[in-house]
C-alpha cells in the first residue's frame, strides 16, 4: 500500500465515522472531503468538482422537481384517496394496494417524498379503521425502498452506478433495466410483510387516535351542520341568471351562499361571493340551507336550479376547494353587538358564517340574526385562499383552529392531468432513447412550469440539495481510489476472500459488503464507493460489467435493516412508534431474501458472458 492510498483510505474512514455519528451532517462531510482530497495531491481541484457537471446530478435534481409537480397537482393525493376507496376495511387488501402504489409512484419520483406524502394517508387509514399504525408504516418504508429497484431513476444509487458504467465506456442501463429485478422483489416484499406485520402489531400500538387539529367531521357534529349542504347548478332561464347577489335576498329564503364554482375553459374557479358578484347560467352554487323548515324542492323549482350530488357530509368531498376556519370575536372587535348579517362577512372577508356558538351552546335557529358577543366562536367557510388571507386582513377575529384537512390541500388541483402527461412524456422519451435521459427530464420540468403545475420558487425548493451535495462530494473518492490503486486492492481482496468459489459467491459477497456498508453510510455514498470495485472485479473475471453493477445497485437499495439505513426508514419511526429492534427483526430476514433472489436473477437475466 502506497502513501497516497493510505491517506485516501484514512480520509474515507474519517468520512464513514462522521457519517455514522452524524456529526457534522452528511452534506457538510461531503464538502469537507471535496475540499481536503485535492490537498493530498491524488486528484486535482477540477477533478474534485467534476461532479457538479455530471449529467446524472442534473437528472436527479430534475426528478425532484417532477415529483414536486405530482404532489402540487394532487396526483399523489388522488392515489391515496383511491387507495382508501378500494381497500375498504380489508387489512390484507389495504397492505397490498399501499405497497403497490408506493412502489409504483416511487419508481418515478423521490422515495423519501413518496413516504412523506403517504404517512398522513396511512395514519388516517389507521384512525378510521382502528388499525395500529405500526402495521402500515413499516410496509410503507419497505415498498418505498423497493421502488428504487424498479427503474433507472427510482433512486440516486442507480444513477451513480449507471454513471460509473458510462465513465468506463459502457452504454449504461436502460430506463426499465431494473424492473425485472424490482417486480419479483416487490411481490416477495408484499408477501413477506403480510406475515411480518404480526411482529409489529401488538408491541407498539402507535398513536393514531391523537389529533392535533379538528376535522371537518368534528365541526359538522359540533355546529349541527348535517343535512344543510346543497350543490345546485343554475339552469338556463333561471331568474338568478345575470343578477348580482345584492339583488337577490337569499337570506330571506334561509339560504347561505358558501361559494360559486364557475367553469373557465378546461378548468374551474372557486369564487368567494360578494354583494357585487353576478350569477350566470351554468354556475354551480354551494349553498347552506340553514332554515330547518325551508322547502328545498320548491325553492329549486322556482329558481330553476338543478340538484347535483354531494358525496360527503357538508361539502367534505370538496376539501380541495372549500375550507373551514374557527374564529373568536375579539374583545375590542367592532363586530360585537352586530348580527351576522350586519357584520357583512361575505363582503368583508368573502367567507360565510355557518355556525355560531355562545359558550358551549351551538345556535341552530335564527343563525344570521344572532347578535355577536365577546368570546363567541364562529365557524366560517369559503375558498381556501380567502381563509389564508383572513389572518392578514382581520384584527377583529382571532383564528382559533384550522382543520386537519388544510394539510391535504394541493396548490394547483386543476393541473393533475397535465402533470401526468408530462411524466408520461418523460418516461416515453427515456425509454425510446430519442434524447438523453437528462434532457427528457428537463423537457418535462419545463412543460410542467409552462402548464402551471409548478413555479420556479417551488421547483428550487423541491430540489433536495443535501442529497446532491452528498453525491458530488463523495464522487472524488471514487476517482482518488482508482488513481491510487485502492479499487484494484479492494477487488483483489474480494476475489481472494471468495477463493475461486464461483461467480455466484462473488456476486453474493459483493451484495453483502454493499448492504453492510449501507448500515453506516448513506446508500448513495455506498454506491459511489462500491461501483468501481464491482467493475474492477468484472474486469478481473473478464466478464460483462452489467451483472456486477446491477448487484451493487440492488444491494444499495436493500436498506431495510436499521432505522438509520435510509431517510425513508427514519421518517416512519415516530408515526409507527418503532424501536431499533423492530427494523432488525423485520429487515434482516428480508434483506437475506433479497440477496438470494438478486444473486439468482442477475446472472440469469444479465449474462456474465454475452
Amino acid at each position: 500500500m502506497n502513501t497516497e492510498l493510505a491517506v485516501v483510505l484514512a480520509l474515507l474512514v474519517a468520512a464513514i465515522v462522521m457519517f455514522a455519528i452524524n456529526k457534522p451532517r452528511m452534506d457538510a462531510v461531503a464538502l469537507i472531503m471535496l475540499t481536503v482530497l485535492p490537498l493530498t495531491g491524488t486528484i486535482s481541484m477540477g477533478q474534485a468538482l467534476a461532479g457538479f457537471s455530471d449529467a446524472n446530478i442534473v437528472l436527479l435534481g430534475a426528478l425532484f422537481v417532477i415529483g414536486e409537480g405530482l404532489v402540487r397537482t394532487g396526483v399523489a393525493q388522488r392515489l391515496g384517496d383511491w387507495l382508501l376507496q378500494r381497500a375498504g376495511r380489508s387489512e390484507t387488501r389495504l397492505l397490498v394496494l399501499l405497497m403497490s402504489v408506493v412502489a409504483g409512484l416511487g419508481a418515478f419520483m423521490s422515495s423519501t417524498g413518496v413516504v412523506a406524502i403517504f404517512i398522513p394517508v396511512g395514519l388516517r387509514i389507521a384512525q378510521s379503521t382502528g388499525m395500529a399504525p405500526s402495521r402500515l408504516m413499516m410496509p410503507l418504508s419497505v415498498a418505498a425502498l423497493i421502488s428504487g429497484m424498479m427503474t433507472l431513476v427510482g433512486t440516486a444509487p442507480n444513477l451513480v452506478v449507471n454513471s460509473e458504467l458510462v465513465r468506463h465506456g459502457q452504454a449504461g442501463f436502460n430506463f426499465f433495466s431494473f424492473t425485472p429485478f424490482g417486480l419479483p422483489v416487490l411481490i416477495l416484499g408484499i408477501v413477506y410483510m403480510l406475515f411480518a406485520r404480526r411482529w409489529l402489531a401488538t408491541t407498539h400500538g402507535g398513536d393514531a387516535g391523537t389529533k392535533s387539529r379538528p376535522t371537518f367531521s368534528d365541526w359538522i357534529e359540533r355546529y349541527g351542520l348535517a343535512g344543510r349542504a346543497h350543490l345546485v347548478r343554475i339552469e338556463s332561464g333561471s331568474p338568478l341568471d345575470g343578477k348580482t347577489l345584492s339583488e337577490i335576498d337569499l337570506h330571506a329564503l334561509g339560504v347561505n351562499l358558501v361559494a360559486i364554482e364557475r367553469a373557465r375553459g378546461f378548468s374551474k374557479d372557486m369564487i368567494g361571493p360578494t354583494a357585487k358578484t353576478e350569477l350566470h347560467a351554468g354556475d354551480v352554487l354551494l349553498a347552506d340551507v340553514f332554515a330547518r323548515d325551508a322547502d328545498v324542492g320548491a325553492l329549486r323549482e322556482r329558481l330553476a336550479l338543478q340538484e347535483m350530488p354531494l358525496r360527503g357530509a357538508y361539502f367534505s368531498d370538496l376539501t380541495q376547494e372549500i375550507g373551514m376556519v374557527e374564529v373568536m370575536v375579539a374583545s375590542d372587535s367592532p363586530l360585537v353587538g352586530k348580527t351576522v348579517v350586519e357584520a357583512a362577512f361575505r363582503d368583508r372577508y368573502r367567507l360565510r358564517v355557518i355556525g355560531v356558538r355562545h359558550g358551549d351552546t351551538a345556535i341552530e335557529r335564527g343563525l344570521l340574526d344572532q347578535a355577536l358577543r365577546i368570546g363567541d366562536t364562529l365557524l366560517l367557510i369559503g375558498p381556501w385562499k380567502e381563509i389564508k388571507r383572513l389572518r392578514f386582513v382581520s384584527e377583529d377575529l382571532l383564528i382559533l383552529n384550522l382543520p386537519a384537512e388544510i394539510h391535504e390541500v394541493v396548490p394547483v388541483p386543476g393541473r393533475s392531468l397535465q402533470a401526468v402527461c408530462c411524466l408520461l412524456l418523460m418516461v416515453a422519451l427515456m425509454v425510446s432513447g430519442i434524447v438523453p435521459n437528462v434532457q427528457a427530464a428537463l423537457i418535462a420540468c419545463l412543460l410542467m412550469g409552462a402548464l402551471g403545475c409548478i413555479d420556479l420558487d417551488s421547483a428550487y425548493h423541491a430540489i433536495h440539495w443535501k442529497s446532491l451535495i452528498l453525491i458530488v462530494g463523495m464522487l472524488p473518492f471514487s476517482i482518488a481510489l482508482q488513481k491510487t490503486g485502492g479499487v484494484e486492492l479492494a477487488a483483489d481482496g474480494l476475489m481472494a476472500l471468495t477463493g475461486g468459489a464461483g461467480t455466484y459467491a462473488v456476486l453474493g459477497s459483493l451484495f453483502a459488503i454493499t448492504a453492510l456498508l449501507g448500515l453506516f453510510i448513506s446508500n448513495t455514498a455506498t454506491a459511489v464507493l462500491m461501483a468501481p470495485v464491482a467493475l474492477a472485479i468484472a474486469g478481473d473475471l473478464k466478464a460483462s460489467p452489467y451483472p456486477f453493477a446491477m448487484i451493487v445497485a440492488l444491494a444499495a437499495s436493500t436498506a431495510f435493516m436499521t432505522p438509520i439505513s435510509s431517510p425513508v426508514n427514519t421518517l416512519v419511526v415516530a408515526p409507527g412508534n418503532y424501536s431499533f429492534g423492530d427494523f432488525v427483526r423485520v429487515g434482516v430476514p428480508f434483506s437475506v431474501v433479497v440477496m438470494v433472489v438478486s444473486v439468482l436473477l442477475v446472472p440469469w437475466l444479465l449474462p456474465l458472458h454475452p
